[in-house]
């Protein structure tokens, strides 16, 4: 059973993951994630945005909080277990039971074979939720919250859906478990921009309604701001800075959040959004340079940037990690 003592949903406390990386004869370390640490309460529900840019390390970051990718150190509990050291068994009756990924494409998380109310019977069967009898009314009703009904999936394959319906119900058979968690990466990105909305409102939705914790991943600062409680902003595996959205995307204080400000469009008509997202090209010193990884990039940055890794530092209720708020 969960240790009684920790009070967090999900506790990550210097959470690493280093991939050993091939080329020719010989091997380097590349480290995804970097020392990350950030927490979930159990006893409010939120949607938690973790942002960055492709190479930032959120999806590597997901898949250990799904318990798909073992950290190389640090530590990840989800109600007060070392996720890590569960035992297999633990893991499939409980652990999957509780924490339910919902993934990019819907198309590839559905074999184009089966007929796609298979995999909310399926689901339903093998986590013992209710009995064949009482199968059909209870999947139509968690069809109900991502405004679906059973009648109209019932017997179509994944081809005869949109990529909204076909989302949704990836949405629905992760709700079917009653889960506390659902990690969502970047479940918006294969739909057109008038579905996008629909999808985020229906996220919060689900947490206001069924109480269920959002882990949302996104390279998309839009919706992030608009869906977000908290948001971790990641560079090169690092969370560099993170609290509320209104204040980490509103008044940035990490000079690379800063940079990212200006990709997301102002909602007044009276000001044209001509520019374009500049995310940062990937640049491999970055992830293997002596200091801070964005001193290369940094208008502010100081020698010592260069030289030592900058500590997490508490400013103005938010974390960031920037000699700036020593």
């Amino acid at each position: 059973m969960p240790h009684p003592s920790d009070s967090a949903l999900l506790r990550i406390e210097d959470l690493t993951k280093v991939f050993h990386i091939r080329q020719g004869f010989s091997t380097h370390d590349f480290r995804a994630v970097d020392s990350a640490n950030l927490s979930l309460a159990s006893d409010k529900p939120e949607i938690f945005t973790i942002a960055g840019e492709s190479g930032s390390g959120k999806t590597t970051l997901a898949r250990m909080i799904l318990g798909m990718e073992r950290p190389t150190s640090g530590v990840l509990s989800y109600k007060g277990k070392n996720v890590a050291e569960l035992a297999s068994r633990e893991k499939r009756s409980w652990f999957f039971r509780e924490v339910q990924p919902v993934f990019q494409d819907p198309f590839a998380t559905f074999s184009p074979l089966k007929r796609i109310d298979h995999y909310l019977y399926e689901t339903t069967y093998n986590y013992k939720i209710t009995n064949r009898a009482g199968a059909d009314a209870y999947i139509d009703s968690v069809l109900h919250e991502v405004g679906l009904t059973l009648q109209e999936i019932k017997g179509r394959y994944p081809s005869e859906l949109s990529g909204g319906q076909a989302q949704r119900v990836s949405i629905a058979r992760a709700l079917i478990t009653k889960p506390s968690m659902i990690v969502a990466d970047e479940p918006v990105s294969m739909l057109d921009a008038s579905l996008r909305m629909s999808i985020v409102n229906m996220f919060r939705k689900l947490k206001d309604n069924q109480r269920v914790n959002i882990v949302y991943i996104t390279h998309d600062l839009a919706t992030a701001y608009y869906a977000a409680d908290r948001i971790a902003v990641m560079l090169r595996g690092w969370i560099v800075e993170m609290g509320p959205v209104e204040k980490v995307l509103g008044e940035p204080l990490h000079p690379y959040t800063q940079n990212l400000k200006s990709s997301i469009p102002e909602a007044d008509p009276d000001k044209v959004w001509e520019e374009k997202i500049n995310l940062a090209d990937l640049e491999v010193d970055e992830f293997s340079r002596t200091g801070c990884k964005f001193a290369g990039r940094c208008p502010f940055v100081m020698e010592k940037c260069r030289e030592h890794v900058p500590p997490d530092f508490i400013h103005q209720g938010r974390m960031v990690k920037c000699f700036l708020y020593e």
